[in-house]
């Protein structure tokens, strides 16, 4: 019915006019908006918390109960008519869009502006601009560009953000060649610890704000008029290290400050980070995956030379309190004994061993290492090892740096890296390494001491070992020689017994029966399998007897499997005339334990337990070692000394037993 009523007026009016009917149909939208140039102050937006419409000038309506819209409510209406009886009623009602009014009412609209700030993606400062027709908001909080409203902020923050923090996207050679030089010249102030050698932001402001024209308030204008300038003049706007630095730049050496460090034939990048609280701050060694088995902590200790007299002050003051007061002021003492200490002097000497050293001897007051407690000594003042992987550049790209690991304890890292190591080494050495070997063939050959490839431009360094995996050996590249020889003198017993029959009938017939009856307590489960570990024991006894107590050649192989059969039953006789005892022994000690049963010794027995199941475990005898397996029964006696004593005065064995761990 409403729209018959508006019908039927709008056609009275045009036939009044003289106006023909189109006879094309209009569209609802193109309607509402013909009418909204009339009704600008008839509109209203919804208020869901209080159903009712917020109109002009503070105005609530709502929709009367006729209306086709009421209940529906659309968030914005335009209305003909409001009448007022006991509230504000809306009739011949239409819903209307925002942007409809505030293009109709543009004359008449209030805008404001606030929260200008930089857009890094619209390379321009922009603002959040709210609209208002008669106090009701059209728009609450527009994104708009600040150029065309305040041009001498936008330019403002165009320059600060856009030019000097670098907060823009741009192909610009200048700004790029500016913001290298800045990443460059802040490294000093990262090395030296300090934020006054750089000039501060203002200085490089005002250098653009002299050069670029004040029309130039964005990133678009920036572009059109650099187009033509720098035809004129192509360094107009590129940064000198004269402009950046203050005079106390020159404090800050490659001497005091280098940017790489040696160790041996290795050469790592250094690094500086001015960050108090971050894991990394102060200096970074990083160390490439590839060599990370090679490196070694000596000398790590010793920082780089510029952080060198802060280190020896702090842990001066981390001396005890006796000690300490006989280096007061600390920073003197610190200053005079690195003069007299100068450079490293030894490969193998740390730092808190020479700085003793020479505490010492200036104030006859004898300092040991061990007096300086580290953990005191700030974080930044300890070297951060970052140890990373280096993928190889794909088309135009850079390459891509991954960080595998990063902390202060370099033996820590390299444990705990170790498999990422393996990793690497197994890729450089594929043409090396070979699995499910059962004798030594023509596949092992000569099993060389180290094994060296290049891999992205550095020398890996790997150590080829035997590995036992049980029912064969594999060759594999390990990261350490000291990996390597415990590996493969495993892995050379494995291949000598997979060669050997194991002599187990004859070994069995030469035992006593009171050997057999020692012999039965044992953590293995079964007499034939402590006959097993003794044989290996045996092996490994005769292995490091040959000359050069080693296998690496199919001929010392040969050898030491023909002395392996000559040798290993009477060896193994041997062995067990030192077990017969060893657990007998340790029998007592487990007996002994279980009549210890009283809660106060409680502390007492976990600790001789442990101590029990450490040396008397499965495998125990090749892991002493056959000249090492006689001692065992001395520690075992011990045992029950202390198992006999210590019930007597539990308060005793635990201050003795405090003092040892």
């Amino acid at each position: 019915r409403e729209w018959q009523d508006l019908h039927t007026q709008l056609k009275q009016a045009a036939k009044s006019l003289g106006l023909q009917a189109n006879s094309n149909e209009a569209s609802p939208d193109q309607v509402h908006q013909s009418l909204l140039a009339g009704l600008l102050s008839h509109v209203g937006l919804y208020d869901r918390d209080k159903r009712e419409y917020a109109g002009a000038r503070g105005a609530r309506f709502v929709i009367q109960p006729g209306s086709v819209l009421h209940r529906k409510n659309p968030d914005w209406v335009m209305t003909a008519e409001l009448v007022e009886t006991t509230r504000l009623w809306a009739r011949v009602n239409a819903p209307t869009d925002p942007a409809w009014v505030e293009r109709a009412a543009a004359h008449l609209v209030k805008r404001s502006y606030s929260e200008p700030r930089w857009s890094r993606s619209r390379a321009s400062a922009v603002a959040t601009e709210r609209v208002t027709l008669y106090g009701v908001p059209l728009v609450a909080d527009r994104t708009v560009a600040y150029g065309r409203i305040d041009p001498e902020v936008a330019r403002d923050l165009f320059i600060r953000h856009g030019l000097v923090e670098g907060d823009w996207d741009t192909l610009h050679d200048f700004f790029h060649a500016n913001r290298r030089l800045i990443r460059e010249l802040g490294e000093l102030e990262a090395r030296a610890r300090r934020r006054d050698i750089l000039v501060d932001d203002e200085t490089l402001v005002e250098f653009y704000d002299a050069r670029i024209p004040e029309e130039v308030v964005s990133g678009a204008h920036f572009d059109t008029w650099w187009k033509t300038a720098r035809r004129a003049d192509a360094q107009l706007l590129t940064f000198t290290e004269d402009l950046l630095v203050s005079d106390d730049a020159s404090l800050v050496s490659d001497r005091d400050y280098p940017g790489t460090w040696r160790q041996g034939e290795l050469e790592f990048t250094v690094t500086y980070q001015f960050e108090p609280g971050s894991g990394s701050d102060g200096v970074t060694v990083h160390v490439p995956i590839e060599v990370l088995n090679r490196v070694r902590p000596d000398g790590f200790d010793w920082q780089v030379p510029g952080l060198r007299e802060e280190l020896a002050t702090a842990l001066v003051k981390s001396l005890p309190k006796d000690l300490r007061r006989n280096f007061v002021p600390a920073p003197d003492h610190a200053r005079r004994a690195l003069a007299a200490i100068g450079e490293p002097r030894e490969a193998d000497e740390t730092f808190v061993e020479a700085l003793a050293e020479e505490l010492t001897a200036r104030r006859v007051v004898p300092v040991a290492p061990s007096d300086f407690d580290v953990a005191r000594v700030p974080d930044h003042l300890r070297v951060t090892f970052a140890v990373e992987r280096t993928h190889p550049r794909k088309g135009r790209g850079r390459a891509r740096v991954e960080l595998l690991g990063e902390g202060k304890d370099l033996r820590a890292l390299q444990d705990q890296l170790a498999p990422a190591v393996r990793t690497t080494m197994a890729r450089a050495a594929a043409s090396i390494e070979r699995t499910g070997l059962t004798s030594w063939t023509e596949a092992i050959g000569i099993l060389p001491e180290t094994f060296e490839q290049q891999v992205a431009g550095r020398t890996v360094v790997g150590y080829p070992a035997l590995v036992d995996t049980g029912s064969a050996v594999d060759v594999r590249v390990l990261g350490t020689a000291s990996e390597r020889d415990r590996a493969t003198r495993v892995g050379v017993r494995r291949l000598l017994l997979l060669n050997t029959t194991p002599p187990w009938k004859r070994l069995l017939a030469l035992l006593t029966n009171e050997q057999k009856l020692s012999l039965g307590y044992n953590p293995h489960g079964s007499v034939p399998l402590l006959l097993e570990d003794a044989l290996a024991c045996a092996v490994d006894s005769v292995v490091a007897e040959m000359p050069g107590a080693r296998v690496r050649t199919p001929e010392e192989f040969d050898r030491a499997l023909a002395t392996v059969k000559q040798q290993a039953v009477p060896r193994v006789l041997q062995i067990v005339e030192s077990l017969a005892p060893i657990l007998d022994t340790a029998r007592e000690v487990s007996l002994g334990l279980r009549r210890l049963t009283a809660p106060a010794a409680a502390e007492m027995a976990r600790d001789l337990r442990k101590q029990l199941d450490t040396l008397i475990r499965p495998g125990f005898v090749a892991d002493t070692g056959y000249h090492r397996l006689p001692h065992l029964r001395r520690y075992l006696a011990a045992m029950l000394e202390r198992l006999e004593k210590g019930a007597q005065d539990l308060g005793k064995d635990r201050d003795r037993m405090a003092t040892v761990h």
